[in-house]
């Protein structure tokens, strides 16, 4: 199985050391971001996809064709200003059958990432007290995903599921054609509620989330692998 991890962002809030260092070398702990998802992926992902751009060149240079027994291919996302869901379509030309697909800027604990491989179509979802701060997952009666509600406020989230990334889709997922959103972006999000509508999205829920989007979360991170690392 293939994993597309999304890797071009320039980390921004992440800066001064995003300046001469792409965020997912940046290191937690002792080691790069990315070192920590690839430790967390399961034995069934035998190819990572890595989209890249800002300071690609370092990234390749650091991981080259393969990590341990896994594979690694790259593209460039050459507007990485055009979202997520454009990165995503950069993968398409590698992508040979279902595949999982996630940020290089969130740590996932490898239980549920093994979890959500076992399924044909599914989502990783982490419960919340903070809807306004995320895509809220909305479900159908069987509890698969109907769709992604982002960021409502509490009295309008349609559950406590938040959207943390780590989604197993098929193919056809490049197939779905959906609007920009407001800020002019192609939204990995609202394609993923344009699948929902035609595949069975099982929901599995995630135990261990640590997002790394800004130095306050860095530092929360490095506290947080110093106790416990996110291997379970």
């Amino acid at each position: 199985m293939q994993c597309v991890i999304l890797a071009a962002g320039k980390g921004t809030r992440m800066r001064p050391l995003t300046e001469t260092t792409p965020k997912p070398l940046i290191p937690v702990n002792g080691k790069p971001i990315l070192d920590h998802i690839f430790e967390a992926l399961p034995d069934k992902i035998t190819e990572v996809i890595l989209v890249t751009n800002y300071l690609e060149e370092q990234i390749k240079e650091y991981y080259g064709d393969k990590w341990g027994e896994r594979s690694i291919k790259y593209v460039t996302q050459d507007n990485p200003s055009g979202g997520t869901g454009a990165a995503l379509m950069c993968a398409k030309k590698f992508v040979t059958g279902n595949f999982m697909f996630m940020y290089a800027d969130d740590l996932h604990g490898a239980d549920a990432l093994a979890a959500v491989c076992e399924e044909d179509h599914a989502v990783l979802a982490m419960k919340t007290t903070e809807p306004e701060q995320f895509g809220i997952l909305k479900l159908n009666e069987d509890g698969t995903l109907q769709g992604i509600v982002e960021k409502p406020q509490p009295e309008d989230a349609p559950s406590d599921l938040a959207n943390i990334s780590g989604w197993v889709v098929s193919p056809k997922i490049f197939e779905y054609k959906v609007e920009l959103s407001p800020r002019g972006e192609l939204e990995a999000t609202d394609m993923m509620t344009a699948y929902a509508a035609e595949h069975p999205v099982k929901v599995v829920e995630q135990d261990v989330w640590i997002p790394i989007g800004n130095l306050e979360q860095l530092k929360l991170a490095e506290e947080i692998l110093g106790v416990e690392g996110v291997d379970s």
